[in-house]
């Protein structure tokens, strides 16, 4: 999918024109360097305040971003980067509970758990750029697509609430077992290197088994998410901005609320109510369309009652087991 594929006004109304899709990129990649090769140059277990630093700084980036947008194509466009980036950024912490377990279960050490989420979300930016790319094309071609998006995302939605108490067991699932049987790997970590060499043989780390999953969590979760901010805006450029925006913060966020998610019992039903009312927002837009100030408050009601609920609502007690006398 070229770039002058994706400026075409005729073909894929957008705002960006190629010089915003370069800056854009641009911008990217030298926030990626500077991540990797000055803050993070030396091997760390990332702590909650830097977590809480560089979170404020992800999110204060992609405010500025809104801001410009709101000021040169004005408060619309503004108001759907906005709902979008908010509903990318409320589904990527669902990522978040996945990546705890996958860590735990493969014995990944606070220490080497950035390398992996920084190679992971920058193959991510990749896969999801191919994802949003294609997804924007085909829906200027076959518009129908609309409506398979929507029955899917409200169908998705359902399925969140059914399994919302069920935890991930990644050990136990396809994705290590085929992993472990397509790539020769060891069980020992050797540093924060990916590969080892065991009795002559190069062997993938669990520390690459980890990345692998990351990879494929992500995948999983962007099927859900990208057609979310599709039922916001089809702009190539307001869909890709916002996704990444959303992505680049995921790091910092996963070591800010990585021992806090367990706390927010019920936000996967508040994302359940989210996709469902994107979906339903976009079965229906061609019969209405929920204005962008609207869409922003429904997101931000049921996102804020999930949280408030998790924080006020006490957890029932566990049932006591019983003795036999």
């Amino acid at each position: 999918m070229t770039l002058a594929l994706l400026t075409d006004p005729q073909l894929l109304p957008s705002v960006g024109s190629p010089a915003l899709w370069g800056g854009f990129l641009v911008f990217v990649v030298a926030m990626l360097a500077l991540d990797l090769g000055v803050f993070h140059r030396k091997t760390h277990a990332v702590g909650f305040k830097e977590a809480a630093v560089w979170s404020c700084v992800w999110v204060a980036l992609a405010l500025c971003f809104n801001a410009f947008v709101a000021w040169r194509f004005g408060s619309e466009r503004g108001l759907e980067f906005l709902t979008g980036y908010l509903i990318e950024k409320s589904l990527s912490i669902d990522n978040i509970f996945v990546f705890v377990v996958i860590f735990a279960a493969l014995g990944i050490p606070a220490l080497y758990q950035h390398r992996v989420l920084f190679w992971g979300i920058l193959s991510a930016l990749v896969l999801r750029a191919g994802m949003i790319f294609a997804g924007t094309a085909l829906l200027a071609r076959f518009h129908w697509l609309i409506y398979v998006f929507g029955a899917f995302l409200v169908l998705t939605g359902i399925k969140l609430f059914v399994q919302r108490g069920k935890e991930a067991h990644p050990e136990e699932g396809w994705s290590l077992r085929l992993a472990r049987r397509l790539i020769p790997s060891s069980t020992r970590l050797d540093g924060d290197r990916f590969f080892t060499r065991e009795n002559g043989k190069r062997l993938a780390t669990p520390l690459f088994l980890a990345l692998v999953l990351v990879e494929i969590t992500d995948v999983i979760f962007a099927v859900d998410s990208i057609p979310a901010i599709f039922a916001i805006t089809t702009d190539p450029f307001l869909v890709f901005t916002s996704n990444i925006f959303a992505i680049l913060g995921l790091r910092s966020l996963f070591f800010l609320l990585g021992g806090l998610v367990e706390k927010f019992r019920y936000l996967k039903v508040g994302l359940s109510g989210v996709l469902v009312f994107v979906g339903a927002k976009m079965t229906l837009i061609d019969v209405y369309k929920v204005p962008p100030a609207l869409s922003l408050v429904v997101v931000l009601a049921i996102l804020g009652a999930s949280v408030a609920a998790s924080l006020l609502v006490a957890p029932r007690p566990a049932p006591k087991a019983s003795h036999p006398v």
